[in-house]
């Protein structure tokens, strides 16, 4: 069993088999559903987690819960759109030092609940803990893992305040939009019940705009991190995503599970259910 306390990771070996991932299908959105991914100028990964099937045949409500990349750049016009979907809530898992450094989401032009939760004390670059010589799919299941461990309670903790009442719609984001969102998005969506192969296309489809995010970091100048830092840190992995489901799976029986172990209650799930999934 897992126990989520720091400075330990104590997953099980036990996993899936790999199986390919699809990258580029987003299978929910049609011709007919609102686009997935919203054109904002100061974001390149502001997605939408509606439309999402869950096991019991209900679906996630469209534009009510958000995942992002950093939000300090936004546009008038990015918040104006943000504003017609009634954004009521922000939470930022970047550390201290990113808020610092790259600024936070404009509340003074856009009257939001906004709420810092660093799941983790320092990022990747700085932390002497993971193998960065791993290849994508071993270096992102490890450092995924370790994630869980370290910010355990901060993941409760941002699962809770999305449950208060009059906290939706609300976006959860970090840097780019893909290791401490996506981690945060396989418990959401597992824990209401969307299937497994789902959670793990809906962290795949950041790939889509990571070669656009690298771009803009190495527009910063020869000193960005992304110009000496492991490929990997800039992948979005879809098989070690799968993998971190499966070890949750074989030590807690489910995603639910996990997420009750990380002492979030029922009740604060099911609330979450009841504003979020229709059908």
């Amino acid at each position: 069993m897992m126990h989520p306390t720091p400075g330990g990771d104590e997953f099980t070996e036990s996993s899936p088999p790999r199986r390919p991932v699809a990258r580029t299908v987003d299978r929910v959105t049609t011709s007919t559903t609102p686009p997935r991914t919203l054109a904002l100028d100061g974001a390149l990964n502001f997605r939408d987690l509606g439309g999402y099937p869950t096991i019991d045949g209900r679906m996630i409500r469209w534009r009510t819960l958000f995942r992002s990349d950093g939000l300090a750049g936004l546009t008038p016009g990015d918040l104006e759109l943000l504003r017609a979907v009634e954004l009521k809530r922000v939470i930022d898992l970047r550390t201290a030092h990113e808020l610092e450094e790259r600024g936070r989401f404009p509340v003074e032009q856009l009257a939001v609940s906004y709420h810092h939760v660093s799941v983790l004390d320092t990022t990747w670059g700085s932390d002497d803990t993971l193998d960065k010589d791993l290849g994508a799919t071993d270096f992102l299941r490890a450092a995924y893992r370790s994630m869980l461990v370290q910010g355990a309670a901060r993941f409760a903790e941002s699962i809770e305040l999305l449950a208060e009442v009059d906290a939706l719609p609300a976006v959860f984001h970090c840097a780019a939009g893909k290791d401490r969102t996506g981690v945060l998005a396989l418990l959401l969506l597992g824990a209401l019940g969307v299937p497994n192969d789902v959670i793990v296309e809906d962290y795949a489809l950041t790939e889509l705009v990571m070669p656009q995010f690298i771009a803009r970091m190495q527009a910063t100048g020869p000193d960005a991190p992304v110009n000496t830092a492991p490929r990997s840190f800039f992948t979005a992995d879809g098989p070690a995503m799968a993998l971190v489901i499966g070890d949750l799976e074989a030590d807690h029986g489910s995603v639910r599970n996990f997420v009750r172990h990380l002492g979030v209650g029922d009740d604060a799930i099911d609330h979450l259910a009841g504003r979020l999934l229709v059908g």
